[in-house]
């Protein structure tokens, strides 16, 4: 018997977990629930994936098994308070609200439920996302191979200690927002150079899909991948120095960090 899945929210995210998980065939349009508190974004994802419309998160709760919280940090609390009532040990919760931790979702809903923290990230959107799942301590080992079969749907899986999570916020689950402003930059420059625009564009995000999957399937490290391409006096040498004058590496460092403390901060604020 299929479990019951309730999303609270219907954004981007969760379009795209209910997408994969309709895909991959381990749930009928039947066991997925939705709710969301502007009608518009939930309309249009029950119009577009024929799955079952609730019509409040307390009702949401009462008809799943597993319960996947997408919503954004600021409306965790309330929405906590909402269904704490009607929550109960026979439920998973999956939340992957960035900065919140564990313990403060356990403290405010005040029950021994099973949760776990997932950070995905937005290739999700064509099931090649990233996601890492820490477990609460109340979730069993079958509550995480149940949790990560959902996120499987959409890419790949990590399990990791929550105290990490930060870090992989900063890494991955931002991370796709750095590579655009890259490769806007890097088309931006190849107009500089008489390219236009739709060229820069296809040679741009080819060369960036092309090099990901290189070095996915390649038993090379990174650093023997780039010395691959970079030939002593030639042109990638020159473009790698030219980066490498520039701190490439400290930027990212800074980049990285910010992000972290970013997510860091968004718990302390509960």
């Amino acid at each position: 018997m299929r479990q019951k899945i309730g999303f609270i929210g219907a954004g981007n995210m969760a379009k795209a977990l209910v997408k994969g998980l309709l895909e991959s065939k381990r749930y009928d349009k039947e066991d997925i629930i939705a709710s969301d508190k502007d009608q518009n974004i939930l309309n249009n994802m029950i119009e577009e994936f024929a799955i079952i419309k609730c019509s409040s998160n307390i009702d949401l709760v009462e008809n799943s098994n597993i319960v996947l919280l997408a919503i954004k940090p600021q409306n965790m609390i309330d929405v906590l308070e909402e269904i704490k009532q009607v929550v109960g040990n026979q439920h998973l919760l999956i939340s992957i609200a960035a900065g919140i931790p564990l313990k403060v979702l356990q403290e405010r809903l005040g029950n021994q439920s099973p949760l776990i923290r997932v950070m995905p990230n937005t290739p999700a959107l064509v099931q090649k996302g990233m996601s890492a799942l820490a477990c609460g301590i109340m979730a069993t080992s079958k509550h995480m191979a149940l949790a990560t079969q959902i996120f499987k749907s959409v890419g790949e899986t990590v399990e990791i200690d929550e105290n990490l999570m930060d870090a992989v916020t900063a890494l991955s689950g931002s991370g796709p927002g750095y590579i655009f402003r890259i490769m806007e930059c890097m088309v931006a420059a190849g107009q500089n150079l008489g390219l236009e625009q739709k060229i820069a564009l296809d040679l741009v995000v080819q060369t960036f899909l092309g090099s990901a999957q290189l070095a996915k399937d390649s038993d090379k490290t990174l650093y023997q991948l780039r010395e691959m391409v970079t030939s002593p006096g030639g042109t990638t040498a020159a473009g790698l120095s030219t980066l490498n004058k520039l701190g490439l590496k400290e930027i990212l460092d800074k980049t990285l960090d910010a992000s972290c403390k970013k997510s860091i901060e968004l718990g302390q604020k509960l």
